[in-house]
């Protein structure tokens, strides 16, 4: 069988698929490739996967493509590997993805270079169900392609039904993008709107399935986040906060990255939708107004719920 053969097979798998030579520069590029990281076969065929066009990071927010590469540590000691990874989509938002790299070796055993296979580690397929069905409830922020303010709303009064009925916790994420407004200055509102979407997009790719991810207005956002205590809920905070500090837009030939203030809470038996959001909403202001870039959670009112 000719390599055309092998070809229109790996073109038909979802997962993306790619080789490198020893000096790990990209031999192949398949469509699913094309399909996880919005880069097409021209635009990475040729390059080192080191001159970082997915700039994987890892869980903690370091660079893997410079330091901590498993193609590269596969590729010096033969050894395959397993990883999960995070990889910056061409859209500019980050993307969990779980890789797997095996070394190629050719005749004699010598390792000529490795085959990366990689897989969204999202709830991806869940995030376009919810995406229909919003879109059928008119839920969806058209800007975005997530869900609007009264589609948070409504999550947030099932949760607190949910709380008194069973006891299930849940908390509340409140979220703005720091300088937003300089964003559009410097660089038109067409961008701005892209940065929306990039951090939107980040946000809704990073929780469960089952939390609730929506613009509340403007540049703000909120995540409803299920079954959660103070601890997980801050531990979740951090995490998007540094995700969406990693991501990045190219345009023209500057980089756009931006970083946002969170406030959180977890609910209370006795809270009303306006209620649990204004706490969440004092807690943001707080991270406003204490450097930005950072996450602030209502410690006391947790203690009492």
């Amino acid at each position: 069988m000719d390599d055309g053969f092998y070809r229109k097979v790996l073109d038909s798998i979802d997962d993306g698929v790619y080789f490198v030579d020893r000096n790990r520069r990209i031999l192949y590029w398949n469509r699913g490739a094309e399909q996880l990281s919005g880069y097409c076969a021209d635009e990475v065929v040729g390059h080192l996967c080191s001159d970082n066009l997915l700039r994987h990071i890892d869980e903690e927010g370091r660079r893997l493509c410079r330091d901590g590469c498993p193609l590269a540590a596969t590729i010096s000691d033969g050894q395959p590997r397993r990883a999960n990874v995070i990889m910056h989509h061409k859209e500019g938002h980050l993307v969990p993805v779980c890789v797997r790299v095996t070394p190629i070796r050719d005749q004699s055993g010598d390792i000529i270079g490795a085959v990366e296979v990689f897989s969204d580690n999202s709830h991806q397929k869940a995030v376009q169900v919810e995406i229909e069905r919003l879109r059928e409830l008119t839920l969806l922020d058209p800007l975005t392609g997530i869900g609007n303010r009264r589609f948070v709303e409504t999550a947030t009064l099932s949760r607190l039904e949910e709380l008194r009925r069973y006891g299930w916790s849940f908390g509340v994420i409140l979220l703005d993008i720091d300088h937003f407004k300089a964003v559009n200055d410097m660089f038109g509102h067409l961008v701005g709107d892209d940065v929306l979407r990039m951090v939107a997009r980040t946000l809704a790719h990073n929780v469960r399935a089952f939390d609730s991810v929506g613009r509340w207005g403007g540049e703000e956002f909120a995540i409803v986040v299920r079954n959660a205590g103070t601890e997980a809920l801050m531990n979740l905070a951090e995490r998007l906060r540094m995700l969406v500090e990693q991501a990045s837009l190219s345009v023209a030939n500057e980089i756009v990255r931006v970083t946002v203030s969170l406030g959180a809470t977890v609910a209370c038996l006795n809270d009303t939708l306006s209620s649990v959001f204004e706490r969440a909403d004092q807690m943001l202001y707080f991270s406003k107004h204490h450097g930005r870039n950072r996450v602030s959670i209502e410690l006391e009112t947790a203690a009492s719920c």
